[in-house]
């Protein structure tokens, strides 16, 4: 399964980011392989639209499920419409701690 959780940085010693569509980086997690690759967010200084465009992005980098702080309705309405799950954490933590408690 491919989980995207929103970062901070690129490294997985960064802490989560809780936005969605302004999110720095997002760490595409890998769980058949438990390979980690960060996407930088080419979205974060759109003047609008920033959570629809970030939801696109979702679904052309196949991502099954996110875990993030904040959807936009929007970008919510689009994700569902893909099948995509959404978890919403209100805690801050290091990706690699996400991680692990995913495995």
């Amino acid at each position: 399964m491919k989980i995207v959780i929103t970062s901070k940085g690129n490294t997985p010693d960064s802490i989560m980011d809780t936005r969605f569509g302004r999110a720095q980086w997002f760490c595409l997690f890998n769980t058949e392989n438990g390979e980690t690759v960060f996407h930088q967010n080419p979205n974060i200084e759109a003047m609008g639209g920033a959570g629809t465009k970030t939801a696109e992005m979702m679904v052309e980098l196949g991502a099954e499920k996110i875990i993030s702080g904040h959807f936009g309705p929007k970008a919510k309405s689009l994700l569902e419409k893909f099948n995509i799950q959404l978890i919403e954490v209100d805690k801050e933590e290091a990706i690699q701690t996400v991680i692990d408690k995913l495995n």
